[in-house]
Order: structure tokens, then sequence, then C-alpha cells
């Protein structure tokens, strides 16, 4: 089985691997515990917090730690919301966003009251204009992804923190697909709030972070006073060790990787001679991420072909009960009534992918699309 689903989530690296191993065989202490194993514990999680805020540009004390992304964007949104309703009940985010984000969103417009202003997304961007016009006095945070994970594109994260600088809105940013593609600069950037998730980059699934600039919000967990308070529940240590790992070893190399990569996927293309085709993306994306459609041919088709020739690949939307659900993505850039919604895969690769693979992949898919138009 060759894997070009890396947008879903990434295999462990070897180095990340023996990490956990080491971590799993030497520190058996809960860091919370005041005994010598609970002080190693204690210091192994405080290096671990400090070196990915090294590679934030940032604090110790704005880390937390959390089970991934969807937990990190509840936490910003839900958590920062509920906690300063007071200064208004306006927020303002995308059509694209992951459903950990839009889902939160409508949480808090029908539970809460807040009023939810959603950015349209035409041919893979915000339109700046739009989004200084939806500002309004009570808006209080604005939630925006760095990278759509269908399509790749990247949105204008710096442009609208430099807008938002001269407002009370925080900006919360979704960063799950790009942490670890390239170096990523909070204060720069002008973010209040990232998520991060490790299993996008080559680290274990069921670890995450949350970068808080240092503002005030609600606790979703109540328990222990783990993480200064701010997210009860013993830390799972041989995640955060394995994470902090997989993100030294992305951004020690990343523009090699981002290099190798792109050489992936313009071969893939290249390979394609031939076949016609069409991508759903904009002109500034991320590498790893492919959304290809071929006209008149169904995506649940080809996604049970390429799996049967041994191919793992995606729509980059839900599959429930063997049928593929219209992305909602592809709908806000294109409309419902658009056909790339029903014939658009997504082809992501990671620099694990060979050459080799991507040809064969290629080859493949060649080879199916013929069969079905009967050549």
């Amino acid at each position: 089985m060759m894997y070009f689903d890396n947008a879903a989530t990434t295999p462990l690296s070897l180095n990340v691997i023996q990490a956990m191993t080491k971590a799993m065989q030497d520190n058996l202490g809960n860091p919370s515990s005041i005994h010598s194993y609970g002080r190693r514990a204690n210091k192994i999680l405080r290096e671990c917090r400090q070196m990915i805020a090294n590679h934030l540009g940032t604090t110790e004390r704005q880390i937390i730690f959390t089970s991934g992304g969807t937990e990190s964007n509840n936490m910003a949104i839900k958590g920062y919301a509920l906690a300063n309703q007071a200064k208004g009940k306006h927020l303002i985010t995308t059509s694209i966003e992951h459903h950990s984000v839009l889902r939160t969103m409508t949480y808090l417009e029908k539970r809460f009251g807040f009023e939810i202003t959603y950015l349209s997304c035409k041919n893979g961007n915000i339109d700046l204009e739009e989004f200084k016009a939806a500002l309004r006095e009570d808006t209080i945070l604005v939630s925006m992804m760095y990278a759509n994970n269908e399509t790749g594109d990247l949105l204008p994260i710096e442009e609208v923190g430099n807008i938002l600088k001269k407002h009370q809105a925080v900006f919360h940013v979704d960063a799950v697909q790009t942490i670890g593609k390239f170096p990523i600069n909070t204060a720069e950037l002008g973010i209040d709030f990232l998520s991060a998730s490790a299993h996008k980059f080559h680290g274990p699934k069921g670890v995450g972070f949350l970068y808080n600039k240092g503002l005030k919000m609600d606790a979703l967990f109540h328990g222990g006073d783990q993480e200064e308070k701010r997210r009860a529940s013993t830390e799972n240590m041989i995640g955060i060790v394995g994470m902090t790992q997989a993100l030294t070893d992305a951004l020690f190399c990343w523009s090699q990787q981002n290099q190798q990569i792109l050489s992936l996927r313009n071969t893939f293309l290249e390979e394609l001679d031939g076949v016609s085709y069409f991508l759903n993306q904009s002109g500034n994306h991320l590498p790893h991420v492919l959304n290809i459609g071929f006209p008149g041919y169904q995506n649940g088709s080809l996604l049970t072909q390429l799996d049967l020739a041994g191919f793992a690949v995606s729509t980059g939307s839900a599959c429930t009960a063997g049928t593929v659900e219209p992305s909602h993505v592809l709908t806000a850039y294109f409309g419902e009534e658009s056909h790339r919604l029903t014939e658009s895969i997504r082809i992501s690769f990671s620099d694990q992918n060979t050459l080799q693979e991507v040809q064969q992949l290629a080859r493949t898919l060649k080879k199916i699309l013929g069969e079905q138009n009967g050549i």
C-alpha cells in the first residue's frame, strides 16, 4: 500500500519512534508528583514546552499541551469567547474552516447568542476588503486557518494580523496544516492563539498544543491544576516527547523537504501528460497538498479503484456509509452545482514518498481513467 493522504495524517518518523520508545522505557513519573520520578518527568515536560516555544518565537508559559487540533481550536474559540463576551458577541471566521471551528461557532451561536460572520472564499482566498467591512466594534475574535486542509491554499494571515493590530478582536489561527512546513513566528504575524496537532508533521496522534499569547479564557476541562490551571488532565508525556522531536526535525530541514515534495508534485503532474484534469487551488498553496479533478469521473469510484490498486488518497471530505459527502470547501469555492464537488480528489505528499511511488500512482491513475473511458 502506497500512502498519499498525508494531509489527513502522517506516518511516524524513525526519530520520533525512538524518542517515544525511550520515553516509555525511562519516564514513568507523573509530572505533577513531587517525588524524584515526578520531578524528572516535570523537567522533561518543561524542556519540551521550551523547545516548542522557541520554534514559535515565544515563551514556554504561552504553550498549552492538548490532545490535538480539535481541542486546541475549541479551547481558543470557546474559551476566549465565553470569558470575554462582555466586550462583544460578534465573531468572524471563513466558510472553509475545519469542522472543529465551524461547529464550535455554531455552538456559540445557538447556545450563547453569539453572532458569526462567515467570510466567503472565492478562488481559494478571502477578500481583505470584505474582512475589513465585517469588523465591528463588538467583534472580539477572528478565527482563520493558515492553510486549507483540502486544497492547501494559504490565507493572508500576516495581512489579517496587521489589520487587527488596531482592533480589540484577538486573532486565532488554525495552523494544523502548516506547523512544521515552514517557520512561524507568532509575534511577527500578530497571532494571539495558534492551534497545532502533532500527527500532521510525523508526530503521534492524540497530542497537540495551543499557543496563547497570555489572554484570559475559560477552561474547558475542570479537575487538577495541570497546565497552570488552563487545562486539567495529566499530560500525555510520551506523546509530547514525540511531538517535540517531530517538530524539531521538521523545522530543521523544512526548506529542503518542501523542495523535495514540490519535485514529487511536479513529477506527478508531468506523468499525467495527455490526461484532462483541473486543479482546485490558487497560486499560493502548500506544496504537499494537491486537489485535482478529472472531468466526467466520479471521485468515489476513483478512490475505490485506487485503493484496490494499493494507493491511499482521499477526497478531503467526510466519507460515511460508503458515500462521499460534498466538500464544503469546494462548495464555497465553486457553488453547490459545480461538477468539481463530485469529480475531485486530494493527493497529499510527504518527504517519505519516493519518486517511484509517485510515478506508479500517476500511471495507475491514467490506466484507471483510460479503462473507464473505454481506452
